[in-house]
């Protein structure tokens, strides 16, 4: 650690002295890269260190003239790191605690940061207001960000949606287009680390088990969610089908005046967001709130969204809620609502073969995710496995076993699913895969060999890809490409 620390409050502006101190950048991925470009050209002193990074990105390094450690071993990674003597450690968001380099500087009393915190500190780069409406969950984050972006720009506020969405935020804080808005879907790992920031609105959409082995438990997992809703100063957005949502806004520290709005799929009351029927209306954001709703739009505005399922109601209802927080008009939201397109790999309907249907729910990647498809469906053949990450899906499979035709297990962590299986659903038919080439054709194959006429073959695999695919969209796609072999009438 230097021998005098400067003081990082002073450094809450573009234009502070960011050339004071020493930075080292942990992981080199989307996040790490935008935080040391973003870092060389307000001049600190960097160093990087990774396990790993594309040639490319450290060529770009070399041209930059940025040091860097590249190695896998922490031993090594630690000497440079306590050679360099850092002020301020940025980590990479899927850095987990645990590691031994986090865990230094922890006792070190090296302050941690991520890309967001840094962001913060720099978002008067083009814009001096700039707000940021922050959105997270255990599922339906990203379609409720891109569905909060499209809101705004239906009513010509400059907007973008980064954060966890795939995105650096850095970027949008640099880009000339100088927006106004930042919907930042955060993710658990993002907020685990989270300083201080103040969101306009915030959100928490649900909250089920995931990524426990990353957090060490389901409490800290709760804990890392509910941080989003510190310092929120105008709506802490919650789920009214979801208690633990709501009991994270009563615990948060939020700026006077801050009010708890809820979203759901019944009638909304007075402060709700909901439906009446087939009409989303808006009981929140409206001067008559205690008589009067708000009409925003109806079913029929929804046609685009395909599926309509219990869980995609409710990442409507939220968008909403957020977007009329900022005082989006309602014809702004209806425009929205009526041109917004679903992101591939979310509940997308692939195919209907011989009265069969084929659905693609590769983002499914945890069991709260897989639910909400089950519960679309009365009757399916379940494509699931992967990485569980720490998480038991027997209770998921005890819930839904009545609506199982049968399953078909793919996976590293298939043995521990099949025996879920043997113990809460023995009487479903399981295939398991035991991997090899062509793992999801095989899959599919098998799933549709048990579907009859008005069946669902779902992939909602409850589990990450990395184990099989480079990711999900990658193990959607193969879904897709293999549901195309099968033939018959589509």
């Amino acid at each position: 650690m230097a021998n005098q620390a400067p003081d990082l409050q002073q450094l809450n502006s573009w234009s502070s002295n960011w050339s004071s101190i020493k930075v080292a950048v942990l992981g080199l991925g989307k996040s790490g890269f935008s935080v040391v470009d973003t870092l060389n050209e307000l001049g600190s002193n960097l160093l990087v260190v990774s396990e790993a990074a594309d040639e490319e990105v450290l060529d770009i390094l070399d041209v930059l003239g940025v040091e860097s450690v590249v190695d896998s071993s922490s031993e090594v990674l630690q000497r440079a790191l306590d050679a360099f003597a850092p002020d301020l450690l940025i980590v990479s968001p899927g850095v987990a605690p645990s590691t031994v380099l986090v865990e230094q500087a922890v006792s070190s009393g090296i302050p941690i940061w991520t890309d967001i915190d840094l962001a913060w500190r720099l978002r008067d780069r083009h814009v001096p207001n700039q707000e940021w409406i922050c959105i997270t969950g255990t599922n339906g984050k990203t379609t409720t960000t891109e569905l909060t972006e499209a809101m705004f720009l239906a009513s010509d506020v400059r907007a973008a949606a980064c954060g966890n969405i795939g995105k650096p935020i850095l970027d949008c804080i640099r880009d000339p287009a100088a927006f106004e808005v930042l919907i930042v879907e955060l993710s658990s790992f993002q907020l685990h680390y989270l300083d201080r920031i103040e969101p306009f609105s915030s959100a928490v959409l649900n909250i089920a088990k995931d990524h426990l082995d990353w957090h060490g438990g389901m409490a800290h997992y709760r804990a890392a969610k509910g941080r989003i809703y510190e310092n929120t100063k105008v709506a802490c957005v919650y789920n009214l089908e979801d208690a633990a949502t709501e009991s994270l806004v009563e615990a948060a520290d939020v700026i006077e005046g801050a009010r708890a709005i809820g979203f759901g799929l019944g009638t909304p009351a007075r402060s709700n967001v909901g439906f009446v029927e087939d009409l989303l209306v808006d009981r929140a954001f409206l001067e008559e709130r205690a008589e009067k709703a708000l009409e925003i739009a109806s079913f029929e505005d929804l046609e685009n969204f395909g599926v309509l399922t219990p869980h995609l109601l409710s990442n409507i209802a939220a968008a909403t809620a957020l977007a009329r927080s900022f005082g989006v008009p309602p014809a702004s939201c209806r425009k929205a609502l009526r041109e917004f397109k679903i992101s591939p790999h979310r509940i997308q309907l692939v195919a209907e073969i011989d009265g069969v249907r084929y659905i693609n729910d590769s983002k499914a990647t945890n069991a709260h995710a897989a639910a909400a498809s089950l519960t679309s469906f009365e009757s399916v053949v379940w494509i699931l496995g992967g990485l569980l990450k720490g998480v038991d899906i027997s209770e998921l499979i005890g819930q839904f076993a009545p609506r199982l035709r049968g399953a078909v297990v793919i996976g590293v962590d298939r043995a521990e699913i099949v025996e879920a299986f043997r113990k809460v659903a023995p009487a479903v038919p399981l295939v398991e895969i035991s991997g090899g080439e062509a793992v999801m054709l095989q899959a599919v194959s098998s799933a549709s060999s048990m579907a009859i006429a008005g069946d669902v073959v779902l992939l909602a695999p409850a589990a990450a890809s990395m184990d099989q695919f480079l990711n999900y969209q990658v193990r959607g796609d193969q879904f897709i490409a293999a549901v195309g072999t099968l033939g018959g009438s589509k």
